[in-house]
């Protein structure tokens, strides 16, 4: 008997000790779930871990980026020259800019000038729509010598970035066309298909050598400058040189201008994350000076005598609409301007017209005319 009992006692020790077959039910089940309910929980700590250090890692790296950029700047003021002028960005692009018909300007012809040893400019010029048909398949000659036939010509200064054959550049000479004008405008050096390096006084000089060309074959045709944006600070520039020498156009347009190129750029959408660092004048604002651009339209206003017509939208995201009135009202009490008309008209926000499109105004026309016919007037008398 008791070796029965030692036998189940030892029996069941072994049965105790040795291990037991684990079914597929409970005791499988039990000793599994720990580490899966252990597993589950790290994963999304180890996920949410991974991806704050990755956003830390990305905001450490912009912050590092933001920082240099100021002192890269400032080290190498080509760099603030080059966002100026704009003029690495084309567009729009594939463009066949000796193919001003591809653009729709049927009656226009494509030239190219050298203003200096070793620059080229290429050239459009855009006849009145009363001359469009006569204008099919003729050359430039005839062309140079339609430039005296008895309509006025506007010498067209564009803004930075794109070419001669922006969209709205060529909408603006439609419309110009069909008023009756002659629209001679360029790329200065550097830009589309013209050789150079592009500067302030490389464009001011491209601008005072296309000037002369029409001169040199309009007769005694009326010559109007107009600039746009950028292109206010080259015309302003040339049309002081012009008055200096006492041969002034007959009137300056000037389409969304600025006072400086200074006060310009501290306005600038570009400058808004930066407008508020530290130092922003001495890193960005320098910079520009230092490379010898000033497009000092508020200085050179002082020194104009001709009939000044400034037009601004009031919602132009890229020069502020107050930076218009300003000059407008600086020009308005110089003694220069004192025997001829100043007139700023402004476009409502509610229009829509913002940086580049005042050409669709259904009011341009009238403006034009009544204006340009005033200074048709003052010329002549």
């Amino acid at each position: 008997m008791r070796k029965r009992n030692e036998s189940v006692t030892v029996e069941h020790e072994r049965a105790a000790a040795a291990p037991v077959p684990l079914d597929k039910g409970c005791s499988l089940r039990h000793s599994l779930r720990l580490p899966a309910a252990d597993t589950g929980m790290k994963r999304p700590l180890n996920r949410r871990y991974g991806l704050w250090f990755r956003l830390r890692k990305l905001i450490v790296w912009l912050l590092g980026v933001y920082i240099a950029i100021p002192f890269l700047v400032k080290l190498c003021p080509a760099i603030q020259a080059k966002l100026v002028f704009l003029n690495f960005v084309r567009v729009p692009y594939f463009i066949d800019l000796k193919r001003p018909q591809d653009q729709g300007l049927n009656h226009t012809c494509n030239y190219y000038l050298q203003p200096e040893e070793d620059v080229t400019i290429g050239v459009w010029h855009t006849v009145p729509a009363a001359l469009w048909k006569n204008a099919r398949g003729k050359d430039q000659l005839w062309f140079e010598d339609a430039l005296g036939s008895s309509h006025p010509v506007i010498l067209y200064l564009h803004g930075n970035a794109g070419t001669r054959g922006g969209d709205h550049r060529v909408e603006l000479y439609k419309v110009l066309s069909s008023l009756g004008y002659h629209v001679v405008t360029f790329d200065y050096r550097g830009w589309g298909d013209s050789i150079g390096s592009p500067s302030e006084r490389g464009m001011t000089y491209d601008a005072l050598h296309v000037f002369d060309w029409i001169k040199a074959r309009s007769g005694d045709n009326p010559v109007y400058i107009w600039g746009h944006s950028l292109g206010t600070g080259v015309a302003t520039n040339l049309v002081r040189r012009l008055c200096e020498r006492e041969t002034p156009p007959d009137a300056l347009i000037l389409e969304s201008p600025f006072t400086n190129i200074r006060e310009e750029a501290r306005s600038h959408p570009f400058s808004v994350i930066y407008r508020y660092f530290p130092g922003f004048d001495w890193f960005f604002l320098d910079p520009i000076t230092t490379s010898g651009i000033k497009f000092a339209n508020d200085e050179n206003v002082k020194y104009i005598s001709c009939s000044l017509l400034i037009l601004h939208a009031e919602d132009d995201p890229v020069v502020p609409f107050h930076l218009g009135k300003k000059l407008y009202n600086i020009a308005a009490t110089s003694r220069s301007f004192r025997d001829y008309k100043v007139q700023f008209v402004p476009f409502h926000t509610e229009l829509g017209y913002r940086h580049k499109y005042i050409y669709r105004s259904p009011e341009l026309p009238r403006i034009l005319r009544e204006f340009l016919g005033k200074s048709e007037h003052e010329h002549h008398h």
